[in-house]
């Protein structure tokens, strides 16, 4: 196996930082979130989290030791004011040879900016563009790579239609601005960026092979209308420029002139986030949502209960080539993981990490531009709603000492980096 990529891991600012209240960052709406009794498991926050903040050169010499080519984490946005903690993360990373791929937006709004209508007010996108500017005047002189948002999808899907994730706001098709904003939000940004001297810049999406629960013609519908909001919605407009036409005509007037000229922004490549494939049949008759998400059955499941499908890697990177021919750049797997029980003798992680990595091959084999993939995670972390309660680290962390103790995985990794196996 030959996938010759750069081999990376990925993190995000809330879910490992902590230090909230720290060189004036300012409440986020995870703050607010968890911190609100019913919200999170067990009433979990990410006050401390895994204490990255106090302990970033003990987790960039992690990094270091592993041999990784590349390391993703998030700005948070409630930092802006003071940069400097960043500032010492790009020069740690740099003089370990690891290169930065910040990511502007992980889901850490402000909520300062919720308070006035967080991304169902267009003025987010302008300020979000003023925020990436200002953080790449900051860092642009080390910095040339940059990811606007993170899973544009899933921050509109479970923060602002379900309620499930911060700002909690259950509005089910309600939410669609959010989506135009973030990705409105999104253009801006690269323009700023590109400005500054940036000389990539993507965006990363969470996507997953939909798989119709049957060849009825009502789950075949609901199979597509799945597709059009969990794959289309966040690549058609950064890709063709246009919205999938059902959701286009939802959107009415939330859509300006010139918007969708920003949007479609050439980008140098594409993030795509991949965990499992999504099995869909047509929703009960008094259902608010027009499709139902059905088990995919005979397959493992990870600690989360999520699928294991590792040919679904495979099988959405080649139907991204389909879909959308010379108008797709490069991609990088920016996520890819999963959660276990078994403590640090981790073999299914092992098993996972090698099953997916085969899939990324064979998509190269078929042809797609694969440049990179990024382990999610480093670090055991902060699972949002869920708390402390899934690990999807490389590295387990001691939540009550925040002691680091390196997996069978790390090891597993850090001997497949060092053995050359994915070097062209």
């Amino acid at each position: 196996m030959e996938i010759g990529v750069e081999i990376g891991v990925a993190t995000a600012a809330y879910q490992i930082e902590g230090a909230v209240a720290e060189d004036g960052r300012v409440p986020s709406i995870w703050d607010t979130f968890s911190h609100t009794p019913g919200r999170t498991l067990d009433g979990d926050t990410g006050d401390v989290a895994c204490d990255h903040y106090h302990r970033m050169p003990e987790d960039v010499a992690l990094m270091a030791d592993l041999g990784v080519d590349a390391y993703r984490f998030s700005i948070a946005w409630p930092r802006a004011s003071n940069l400097d903690f960043y500032d010492r993360l790009v020069d740690a990373l740099l003089e370990r040879g690891i290169a930065p791929l910040p990511t502007l937006f992980h889901w850490d709004l402000p909520q300062s900016i919720e308070d006035e209508g967080g991304w169902l007010s267009r003025s987010t996108a302008e300020r979000f563009a003023e925020y990436a500017g200002h953080v790449a005047d900051r860092l642009g002189d080390r910095v040339r790579r940059w990811i606007t948002l993170n899973e544009p999808f899933v921050h509109m899907a479970q923060g602002y239609a379900l309620g499930t994730h911060a700002p909690g706001h259950a509005l089910l098709l309600g939410a669609l601005p959010v989506a135009h904003h973030q990705l409105l939000a999104h253009g801006l940004a690269v323009a700023a960026l590109r400005e500054r001297g940036a000389t990539q810049v993507m965006i990363t999406n969470n996507c997953s092979p939909v798989l119709p629960a049957s060849d009825d013609d009502a789950d075949l519908a609901a199979a597509a209308v799945y597709d059009a909001f969990q794959n289309r919605l966040f690549n058609d407009p950064v890709l063709l420029g246009e919205y999938p036409d059902f959701i286009a005509g939802a959107l009415g007037d939330v859509v300006r002139d010139g918007d969708l000229a920003a949007i479609r922004a050439p980008l140098d490549a594409l993030g795509i986030n991949y965990y499992n494939p999504t099995r869909v049949g047509a929703p009960p008759d008094d259902a608010d949502l027009p499709f139902d998400i059905r088990p995919i059955e005979g397959v493992p499941t990870t600690a989360f209960g999520w699928p294991v499908v590792p040919s679904g890697l495979r099988d959405l990177l080649v139907g991204l080539r389909d879909r959308y021919g010379a108008a797709l750049p490069p991609i990088y797997i920016t996520e890819n993981g999963c959660s276990t029980e078994d403590g640090t003798a981790d073999r299914f992680r092992i098993d996972f990490l090698d099953a997916h990595l085969r899939a990324l091959d064979d998509a190269a084999a078929a042809g797609v531009d694969v440049r990179g993939y990024f382990v999610w995670s480093l670090l055991d972390n902060f699972e949002w709603a869920e708390g402390y309660s899934q690990r999807f680290g490389l590295v387990r962390v001691d939540f009550e000492t925040g002691e680091r103790t390196p997996k069978d995985s790390y090891r597993w990794l850090r001997d497949s980096i060092r053995s050359g196996r994915w070097r062209r």
